[in-house]
């Protein structure tokens, strides 16, 4: 069955094969990380949110980024510490973020953690708190 037929909550921005570039700021907002704290992040949200943490995608090539993607215009909402970065819509600034599709190829994209309806986005201060645990960590 045509997967946006069966799950009618699927957001417009996931495309249906393959992977394609998405505008930060109006579908989504990012927040890119890389390395072993992007990892040990990811393992806690996934543990903090019984594997529900919403949409984390991972490249597969170069510096293997991870992308938290949050409700749109949420990133700016929190400090971020050294070593995140932020995409998000503003004056003079754009920023686009791969997004693969649920299913089939979507090599060099995956998902590390899908969206459902229930959690169409990771949450911002959750994400905050872990990232900032991680980078104390780290130290």
């Amino acid at each position: 069955m045509y997967e946006k037929i069966a799950n009618p909550w699927l957001p417009a921005w996931i495309p249906d094969t393959g992977h394609a570039l998405r505008h930060a700021g109006i579908h989504f907002d990012a927040v890119r990380m890389k390395g072993a704290q992007a990892e040990r992040t990811v393992a806690e949200l996934l543990l903090r949110t019984q594997f529900d943490a919403g949409p984390i995608i991972r490249e597969l090539t170069g510096e293997r980024y991870l992308y938290f993607l949050l409700p749109p215009q949420t990133a700016v909402l929190h400090r971020w510490p050294s070593g995140v970065r932020t995409f998000t819509r503003a004056v003079g600034y754009s920023a686009y973020v791969g997004v693969p599709a649920l299913t089939g190829v979507t090599w060099p994209l995956e998902w590390r953690s899908m969206p459902t309806e229930e959690v169409p986005f990771v949450e911002g201060e959750l994400l905050r708190e872990v990232v900032g645990r991680m980078s104390e960590v780290a130290r």
